[in-house]
């Protein structure tokens, strides 16, 4: 089964920080789970592919230029399982299936 590990650091002036949250600034989950998408993709070796989630947890905040390394593994039913690390913080973790739309 295929796996990687993809390392993201966080844009400092990423456009999601604006209004999440003034003053104390975090990734929104939708932007890890945009990531992590991403690296689905590379993983396989296929852009484009429809998603769904078929769970996510996020587990600690992000904040600003942290180093995020995003880990992706194939299961025998096809679709991905992804956890995301800062450090030896967890971060967040879930699960892909390609969508057949």
């Amino acid at each position: 089964m295929p796996a990687a590990e993809f390392e993201w650091v966080v844009p400092a002036d990423h456009p999601a920080f604006p209004g999440h949250f003034p003053g104390r600034p975090i990734v929104p989950g939708v932007v890890l789970l945009d990531q992590a998408i991403l690296f689905a993709e590379k993983l396989l070796g296929k852009a484009g592919a429809h998603w769904q989630i078929g769970n996510a947890k996020f587990l600690s905040p992000v904040g600003p230029a942290e180093t995020l390394v995003f880990s992706l593994q194939t299961t025998p039913r096809g679709s991905i399982v992804f956890t995301v690390k800062s450090g030896t913080r967890d971060v967040a973790s879930g699960s892909l299936t390609r969508s057949a739309v």
